[in-house]
């Protein structure tokens, strides 16, 4: 699988170019026995080749800007692009006013150098960890395409998966980059919240979004992340695996976890105690309070209920139904609830962080299940029951503004799983730093 270091090494040393790299993406997403059409929402194939054009002759002049300098990445079809709608996976949006400027992502982005493929395909308004979109159709799981990609960041993660991109960049706010990330069988990271700003985004939780990378290695996530956080454009190193402490919580994490999934996870933590690391089985009591500050709905529905009112009041029709339903449930939250809730996090937040100090990491399953099929879906009750266990671990780290990454755990041949490493907030360079240890313990083990 392609790199961020390795190819920015191919290209330093003529072995290839911005150019031959982003033809090959573009053949890739213009396949049509490939998921192209419905991993993208646009591409930028014209502008695509004169950004690589443009790269190349740059580094034949000694301008390289960063480890991404004339790599293929995608955009989430949420982040403003100047002169272009920003239509979030809806068709709702089709005569919202093009973008004045480009979100502040995207132009960091291209100062590094970065060549932008095109926007990707995504669950509606980002409200869901499925990836099912009934308007721009569903991209199939790079694994088994008849697999969901999970969401809602799905386009991203299959962008990645399928050659078509070198970085994706998603939303987080309750695990859309991790989600897609460990359902597809890649790495993805989702910084503490306030590290990357989200202007030019359109929102889905003010409290709980962030914006994060999908990639093939944690070194290509973390390079990503510090280009959009505008700090130096580095690789965070691999923090020793000796020695190093992780905690395992016995909590809700664990339970109801497919059988592949806790072997896989079993057997990433048998490496990584024979290869050093103390591991330790911690209660965390705390985390097993979430569901009953969550009880009224949590912060998602009604932060969204809040920015959509207007929109499903005149284009409601046009929604997904199962959109619609979820965010207009929020308009009967009480003003002393969202308070009561407020507090309830800053509390908890508070509290997790002390029983975290010791600790390098926590590590858990991203996902407590493998991609299940599209088909499995079809009723909305197995819909909602779904998606709340995707959901479930990943949503606790938004909810507690953490930062986590996904470091893909599958066995040979195996539908993909994710271990997730999770650190508190303000601990992103940290927690990449073990997360890249971490991957290369369990490289070394497999083989």
């Amino acid at each position: 699988m392609p790199t961020v270091l390795h190819l920015a090494e191919d290209l330093a040393t003529g072995r290839t170019t911005s150019r031959d790299l982003v033809e090959a993406a573009l053949a890739r997403i213009a396949d049509p026995a490939g998921e192209g059409a419905r991993t993208f929402t646009k591409v930028y194939a014209d502008s695509a080749r004169a950004a690589a054009d443009a790269q190349d002759r740059l580094r034949q002049a000694g301008y390289v800007a960063s480890p991404l300098a004339g790599l293929p990445v995608s955009i989430k079809d949420l982040f403003d692009v100047a002169g272009e709608q920003t239509r979030a996976g809806s068709i709702a949006l089709d005569d919202a006013s093009p973008a004045a400027v480009d979100a502040p992502i995207v132009a960091r982005l291209r100062a590094a150098g970065a060549v932008l493929v095109g926007r990707t395909n995504m669950t509606e308004f980002a409200f869901s960890g499925v990836g099912i979109n009934p308007h721009y159709g569903t991209p199939g799981n790079p694994h088994d395409r008849g697999l969901i990609p999970g969401g809602s960041s799905s386009g991203a993660a299959v962008s990645v998966g399928d050659g078509q991109a070198v970085v994706a960049i998603g939303t987080d706010t309750g695990g859309s980059v991790r989600i897609p990330a460990a359902l597809c069988g890649i790495a993805g990271f989702k910084p503490t919240q306030s590290r990357v700003p989200r202007d030019g985004c359109a929102p889905l939780s003010t409290t709980l979004d962030s914006i994060g990378p999908l990639a093939n290695s944690i070194a290509c996530c973390a390079i990503a992340d510090a280009v959009m956080a505008g700090e130096a454009p580095a690789a965070a190193p691999a923090m020793t695996v000796g020695g190093m402490r992780l905690a395992v919580p016995q909590s809700f994490v664990l339970e109801g976890c497919a059988p592949e999934v806790m072997d896989a996870f079993a057997d990433a933590c048998t490496a990584l105690s024979l290869a050093g690391a103390r591991l330790t089985d911690a209660p965390f009591a705390e985390f097993n309070e979430y569901t009953g500050i969550n009880a009224a709905g949590g912060f998602a529905p009604i932060e969204a209920w809040a920015w959509h009112e207007e929109l499903i009041a005149r284009r409601g029709n046009d929604y997904d139904p199962r959109v619609r339903g979820r965010i207009a449930r929020a308009a009967g939250m009480t003003a002393v609830e969202y308070i009561t809730l407020v507090a309830a996090r800053a509390d908890l937040i508070a509290r997790v962080a002390a029983t975290a100090a010791p600790y390098d990491a926590l590590i858990m399953p991203t996902v407590a299940i493998t991609a299940p099929p599209v088909s499995a879906f079809a009723k909305d009750e197995d819909y909602r029951r779904l998606n709340a266990l995707i959901l479930r671990n990943t949503s606790l780290v938004n909810f507690l503004d953490g930062c986590a990454a996904t470091v893909p755990i599958q066995k040979p041949g195996g539908a993909p799983v994710g271990l997730m490493v999770v650190g508190q907030r303000g601990q992103d360079r940290h927690i990449l730093s073990v997360s890249r240890g971490i991957e290369d313990a369990l490289k070394t083990a497999r083989r």
